[in-house]
């Protein structure tokens, strides 16, 4: 197993979380109040969660439900090889969750998805 490479994976999400951020500047929030209107709920959703989980294998780390705030929704995210066999999947609660297809991390592609559809809508992912 590449152990720099697993323990380089906090660093890769703080990364993701940032570029999600720059891609949200500039956008208009849905949430705004208008007079005369009652404010708008927000939905609390739960998401599965599992801190690794390695093909044909079940959850060894993280394993359990999180909910989601107000800013974040549920992810799911794969680590693949060069050759493009799945080496590794994760999942959870992520703010300023964002759609990501390739990034390039090393020797390995990085795969992010998000939802906030239904509760444990990241099973599906």
């Amino acid at each position: 197993m590449d152990k720099p490479l697993l323990l380089g994976l906090p660093l890769l999400l703080s990364c993701l979380r940032s570029e999600s951020l720059a891609l949200r500047v500039g956008e208009v929030s849905p949430l705004i109040s208008i007079p005369g209107f009652p404010a708008p709920m927000t939905e609390i959703i739960q998401c599965r969660m599992c801190h690794l989980q390695f093909p044909g294998e079940r959850c060894s780390r993280g394993r359990g439900i999180c909910t989601a705030t107000e800013d974040e929704g549920c992810t799911t995210g794969r680590i693949f090889k060069k050759d493009g066999t799945l080496w590794l999947t994760f999942m959870g609660c992520l703010k300023n969750c964002a759609n990501v297809d390739k990034i390039k991390w090393s020797v390995y592609l990085v795969k992010f998805r998000c939802c906030r559809g239904y509760d444990l809508c990241n099973e599906t992912l």
